[in-house]
């Protein structure tokens, strides 16, 4: 069996959109969050082709911001604070 781009990066993404919808209800995630997109970093950061994944993860997340309803604004501070430190953990692994 093969692992595509999106068997690999689906689940963390799903991860990280239900910590935005929790934090939208009104839920404290910010740890929860950090704690996520550092897992996958390192998870992903070890596979041959980790640039396409982070880079397809990324994408994920500033889609799913985008795509945010109107007034979702805690929804779409907490993907985009997810991209944030994915881009510097990233950074930071290399």
């Amino acid at each position: 069996m093969r692992a595509t781009v999106v068997d690999l990066v689906t689940p963390h993404l799903l991860r990280v959109v239900d910590l935005a919808s929790q934090a939208q209800r009104g839920a404290n995630v910010d740890w929860h969050l950090r704690d996520a997109v550092s897992a996958t970093v390192h998870q992903l950061a070890d596979q041959v082709n980790a640039s396409a994944l982070l880079g397809a993860y990324v994408d994920g997340l500033e889609s799913a911001a985008g795509q945010a309803p109107k007034g979702h604004v805690v929804y779409v501070q907490a993907l985009r604070a997810a991209v944030d430190t994915t881009r510097r953990l990233w950074r930071d692994e290399r």
